[in-house]
């Protein structure tokens, strides 16, 4: 059971909380510790009284090994810089014996998928108990950006386990259909046809930013 999805967990963290406690209740549904996670952008004080409310699993949209690309892919890193979240993240495995936290990153063609991007990320979280997941980004009508290729991400994914990662590469499902992640939400927005009749106007730019706007006000609530 994952945490995640349309907004921020932690961002509703009262309700995400109860919600966490059934499911890892005996006289709910009883899940071990290390089935239930919590997916975060990186809301810092948050993933601190998670810690201490809760005992289940952390992962992190990190998604970018440095703050001036972080700041861009993930507006709350302008106010959660990586110093910030990454000391949580450390809090967080310190507070108790807890299995490693997940490092989420989408991989994107040409933005954050270069050789440079792959040693930073390992210089990064060398402290760090993780494993990372590289996700391929599935791409939807009118995205600014392109999923990385395979001979891409296989590189990426080879420079972190020489550098003692454990390193996973989720497998896409259902994007020959637009049903991947990442996907069903434009989907339904594009049943609307604004977003159609915006592109038709040259208006790309103008849509990429609106959608950042709603991005960064689901992140910070």
């Amino acid at each position: 059971m994952v945490m995640m999805g349309m907004g921020e967990p932690l961002s509703n963290f009262e309700a995400v909380q109860r919600a966490l406690s059934i499911m890892r209740h005996p006289d709910g549904f009883d899940l071990p510790r290390r089935r239930v996670t919590v997916s975060t952008a990186g809301m810092v004080p948050y993933i601190d009284r998670l810690s201490a409310e809760s005992d289940v699993a952390l992962a992190v949209s990190l998604h970018a090994p440095n703050d001036n690309l972080r700041d861009q892919l993930v507006p709350l890193n302008k106010k959660y810089p990586l110093k910030a979240l990454l000391a949580a993240c450390q809090r967080y495995t310190e507070r108790a014996k807890r299995t490693k936290i997940t490092i989420e990153y989408v991989m994107l063609a040409g933005v954050n998928d270069r050789p440079e991007h792959a040693r930073q990320l390992a210089n990064l979280l060398r402290s760090l108990p993780c494993k990372i997941n590289l996700i391929p980004f599935n791409p939807f009508p009118g995205a600014p950006f392109q999923r990385s290729s395979v001979e891409s991400i296989q590189a990426f994914r080879e420079y972190l386990v020489k550098s003692d990662y454990v390193v996973t590469v989720r497998k896409t499902r259902g994007d020959d259909i637009d049903a991947a992640c990442g996907q069903l939400a434009g989907k339904v927005m594009d049943r609307t046809r604004r977003q159609a009749r915006w592109l038709s106007q040259g208006a790309q730019k103008a849509w990429s930013d609106s959608k950042a706007v709603v991005q960064n006000t689901q992140v910070e609530g």
